[in-house]
C-alpha cells in the first residue's frame, strides 16, 4: 500500500506570472543554474550550502573597466581598494595583479596589505583611529597618512620629534554634499575648519601637507555630488596654495561608487540608476584637471572604490531548508543563509533567483534566514516561484561588506570559492568550532 500523503490545509493563494519580456518569460522565473561555467546544484554538492563564489575574471574585468574611465580622462589617476568592502587576502591580491593599491582604515588592514607585499608608499592609510605604533610603522614605510582630527595632528607632531624629521601629510576634509551630510570624518571646508587644520599642520615646521582627501558618501548613484566634490577640491587647493603656498603631490576623492543593487527604499532598480564608470569619471575628471597646475604638474588622484569592484563578481548559493504558510495567507520560505553571512540585507533589496526550473507562477514570498531571531529577513517581498525543501537559490552582486562584516552566530560561516577559466579555488574554509573557541579558557574553578 502507498504511504499516505502528508496533509495540508487547502487554501486560496493569489499567484502571478510578472511581467512578460521579450522571451515570453518573466525574469525572476529563468532558473539561475550555473555560476562561470560549472552547475550550482554541483557547487553546493561539492563545497556546501549557504556557498559564496567569486566570478574571478568578472572582479578583473571590473577593475580594468574603471581603470581606463579615469585614466583616459585623468592620466595620473590611480585606484586604491578600499579593503574594509570586502578583506580576504585573495580578492586584494588579485586586484594587486591588475596594479590596484591599497586603502586602509585599520592596523589590521595594513598588515594584511605587507603580508601581500604591497610596499609601504603604495598604502593609503585613512580612518579616526589610528594607534601611535601603527603611525610610527606607517610613516617609517612611506605611506600616505590622512589627519582625521587634530588629536591625531598631535599624536603625528609628536612622532615627528621621535623621528627627527619632517613628516608628509595629507589632511582629510568634508564639504556638505548630501543630507544628512558626513562630517564625521575630517575637516569641513564650509566652515573654515579644513583651512584651520592645514595652517595649524604648517606651523611648527614638522609636517608637510602634501595631499586632501575626501570621502563623498557610501552607495552615490548621484555623480552631481561627484562633480561638487570635485568643485570643492579645486577651490579648496586654490586657496590654500595662494593663502599658505601648499603644492599638493596627491588628492584623494574616496569611495562611495554604486554597484547594481537596489536599495531597499529605492523606487527604481539598480540597473536602471547605477551610473557606469564614464559617467563617474566624466563628472569628476575634467573638473579636477582645472584645478590650479600645469598639466605636469597635476597631483596624483586616487579613487578608493571597493562595492563598486567587488559586489557584483560574488554571489551566494543557498538551499530551501523549509516552507509555511503565514497567518495572513503569505508564504514563508526558510533559507539556510542568514543576516550573519548576508548582512547587507538591511540596505539592499537583493534578487532571489531558483538554481532549478520551478515553472512560471510566482508568489510574493518572505524569505527568512535560518538564524533563530525574528529579525532575520532576508527579503520581504520576493516573488518566488514555487519552491520546496533542497532547492537552491542564487542572490547575485554579494561581495561588498557581507564577508568582512559577517559574524558567528548560531550558525558557522561558510566556505568561499574563486572560479577563473575553468578552475575552482578554495578561498577560505568555511569555520569550525574549534576555530570560534581557540582563543576561550574554561578555568578548573568553572568545570563540572
Amino acid at each position: 500500500m502507498a504511504p499516505k500523503k502528508t496533509y495540508s490545509k487547502p487554501t486560496i493563494v493569489r499567484h502571478t506570472v510578472g511581467v512578460m519580456n521579450k522571451f515570453g518569460r518573466p525574469p525572476a522565473t529563468v532558473p539561475m543554474s550555473r555560476l562561470s561555467g560549472f552547475s550550482v546544484e554541483e557547487l553546493a554538492g561539492e563545497y556546501g550550502s549557504p556557498l559564496y563564489v567569486l566570478a574571478v575574471n568578472e572582479l578583473r574585468e571590473r577593475y580594468r573597466d574603471m581603470t581606463r574611465a579615469f585614466q583616459t580622462r585623468y592620466p595620473k589617476a590611480q585606484i586604491a581598494y578600499s579593503y574594509k568592502t570586502n578583506y580576504l587576502k585573495a580578492v586584494c591580491s588579485i586586484l594587486h595583479q591588475e596594479g590596484a593599491w591599497a586603502e586602509v582604515v585599520s592596523g589590521f588592514e595594513y598588515d594584511i596589505a605587507r603580508n601581500l607585499d604591497m610596499p609601504g608608499n603604495k598604502i593609503v592609510f585613512n580612518g579616526p583611529y589610528k594607534t601611535r605604533e601603527e603611525l610610527i610603522r606607517a610613516f617609517n614605510d612611506g605611506a600616505m597618512v590622512n589627519i582625521d582630527n587634530y588629536d591625531e595632528m598631535q599624536l603625528i607632531e609628536d612622532i615627528s620629534d621621535e623621528l627627527g624629521k619632517i613628516l608628509e601629510v595629507g589632511i582629510r576634509v568634508n564639504m556638505d554634499l548630501n543630507n544628512p551630510p558626513w562630517h564625521k570624518f575630517g575637516f569641513n571646508i564650509e566652515a573654515g575648519h579644513a583651512y584651520e587644520a592645514v595652517k595649524r599642520a604648517l606651523s611648527n615646521n614638522k609636517l608637510k601637507v602634501v595631499g586632501l582627501h575626501l570621502h563623498a558618501g557610501t552607495y552615490v548613484d548621484d555623480v552631481t555630488v561627484y562633480s561638487r566634490a570635485a568643485q570643492g577640491l579645486v577651490d579648496f587647493y586654490a586657496y590654500i596654495k595662494e593663502q599658505l603656498g601648499v603644492k599638493l603631490k596627491y588628492w584623494d576623492i574616496g569611495g562611495g561608487y554604486a554597484s547594481r543593487n537596489t536599495l531597499n527604499w529605492a523606487w527604481m532598480p539598480a540597473e536602471q540608476t547605477c551610473p557606469t564608470f564614464d559617467q563617474y569619471a566624466e563628472a569628476i575628471c575634467p573638473i579636477l584637471m582645472n584645478g590650479p597646475f600645469q598639466a605636469q604638474d597635476a597631483p596624483r588622484l586616487f579613487l578608493e572604490p571597493g562595492r563598486a569592484l567587488v559586489d557584483e563578481p560574488f554571489s551566494m548559493i543557498t538551499s530551501v531548508v523549509a516552507q509555511k504558510r503565514l497567518p495572513g495567507g503569505t508564504r514563508g520560505v526558510v533559507l539556510d543563509a542568514g543576516m550573519n553571512v548576508l548582512s547587507s540585507v538591511q540596505w539592499y533589496n537583493y534578487n532571489f533567483q531558483t538554481a532549478q526550473d520551478s515553472g512560471q507562477m510566482l508568489e510574493d514570498t518572505i524569505l527568512f534566514g535560518g538564524l533563530c531571531m525574528n529579525i532575520d529577513v532576508l527579503r520581504q517581498n520576493a516573488s518566488v516561484p514555487p519552491v520546496r525543501r533542497g532547492d537552491l537559490l542564487v542572490i547575485p552582486h554579494v561581495g561588498a561588506y557581507n564577508i568582512s562584516q559577517s559574524w558567528q552566530f548560531i550558525y558557522l560561516r561558510p566556505n568561499i570559492i574563486a572560479i577563473e577559466d575553468g578552475k575552482i579555488h578554495v578561498i577560505k574554509k568555511s569555520d569550525t568550532r574549534d576555530y570560534v573557541q581557540e582563543f576561550e579558557n574554561v578555568p578548573d574553578e568553572f568545570k563540572k
